[in-house]
């Protein structure tokens, strides 16, 4: 076992609750706003059906505050769009590669402890952005979450939680309409409930313990690293907080969880590749160097300017990132997980070329019907 993964493994493992988040699915996907209400007063803190909640407060502070993230959040939310693209093959014929969001999708923005406003706009500023129609927000009815969801511009605030507001959303009931896509991070229980419908709904993945790993070397700032290490561990139980370094000096000073010596920043380079943190920050000329090279990071923090916690609220990266090492393989939210390519297949007088090649393959996996259906196109018709 590397040393990454042995880090990894440091972080106790949640107990399995698959079994009751299958039977809370199970009930509000048959019973509707009456599971639902149910498991809220057992579970949850929401409101009673119609679930709706409005009317919120912020601070004039705060309010100015999630205006700059808005606009930050948008902006790079919508460089990541892509337009349609149409080919013209060889053949004669086209295909356009059509980009299209999805209608309906949902924010879930946790609350439990603290309401998180922030979340908030992660996920409603990208939806929107990417085009999608419908933008909903659950959570706790906590009047700022509410207020800067108002602000984000979403739809409607339904005050439902945990796996029951998961299995609302992606079957629907009386009162909550079946969306797309769900997005967003929460408890244990909220997570396993994404997962579970993923077949149904989309998702952006398992939202695991949050984590930050930091290299730094000579000329690193080490207070302000420090810093973001400890706003890191805030995230609660479970978060991750790593060091790596060609000094020892440096290491002890930067008061990680867990401290990698390393010989040189080669090496620093593999340990980071292969342990895939959610947050990478870079501090030091010799670290710095290293960021055309970094691939496997959720979100990638360069300079001793450049703290994790600016991209948790306003520098306009999303802070909802993969975590548990998905970053070898996941990115964090973008437009890309409200929208879908679509191909649009214009054949035309291209027909006899394509079944020329087309009908032997068919032949070949026993589709005689395939076959056929090509073949009547060998000939042009009206």
């Amino acid at each position: 076992m590397g040393r990454a993964e042995q880090i990894r493994a440091s972080v106790p493992a949640g107990a399995s609750i698959a079994e009751p988040v299958t039977a809370i699915l199970a009930a509000v996907r048959t019973g509707g706003d009456a599971a639902l209400a149910r498991y809220e007063a057992e579970f949850g803190a929401g409101t009673t059906p119609p679930f709706t909640a409005s009317g919120g407060e912020l601070t004039d502070a705060v309010r100015a505050g999630l205006r700059v993230a808005i606009a930050n959040v948008r902006a790079v939310a919508e460089a990541g769009l892509d337009e349609d693209r149409l080919v013209t093959l060889p053949q004669g014929h086209s295909v356009k590669l059509r980009d299209v969001p999805v209608r309906r999708a949902a924010v879930y923005a946790p609350g439990g402890r603290n309401p998180y406003p922030s979340t908030v706009v992660m996920g409603v500023v990208t939806a929107r952005a990417a085009g999608v129609d419908e933008v909903y927000v659950v959570g706790a009815p906590h009047p700022v979450m509410v207020a800067t969801a108002e602000l984000c511009g979403a739809d409607a605030y339904f005050g439902i939680t945990g796996a029951q507001a998961v299995a609302a959303l992606a079957y629907g009931t009386e009162s909550i309409p079946r969306v797309d896509v769900i997005v967003g991070p929460g408890s244990l229980w909220v997570q396993e409930a994404k997962r579970q419908v993923s077949g149904v709904v989309g998702i952006d993945g398992f939202a695991g313990p949050s984590d930050l790993t930091v290299v730094a070397t000579a000329g690193a700032d080490l207070e302000a690293m420090r810093a973001d290490l400890a706003g890191q561990a805030e995230h609660g139980e479970g978060s991750l907080t790593v060091a790596v370094s060609d000094s020892h000096a440096i290491l002890d000073a930067l008061e990680a969880q867990h401290a990698v010596l390393v010989a040189d920043m080669d090496e620093a380079l593999a340990f980071v590749e292969e342990l895939a943190p959610e947050h990478l920050q870079l501090a030091g000329a010799d670290a710095e160097a290293l960021a055309p090279r970094i691939r496997s990071a959720g979100c990638l923090f360069v300079g001793n300017a450049s703290g994790t916690a600016f991209g948790d609220y306003v520098a306009g990266s999303n802070h909802t990132l993969p975590t548990e090492g998905a970053a070898r393989f996941a990115s964090g939210l973008n437009v890309r997980h409200f929208r879908r390519r679509m191909a649009e297949v214009r054949v035309g007088s291209a027909g006899a070329a394509l079944a020329t090649a087309g009908v032997p393959i068919a032949e070949a996996e026993a589709f005689p019907a395939h076959a056929a259906s090509m073949a009547l196109r060998q000939n042009p018709r009206p």
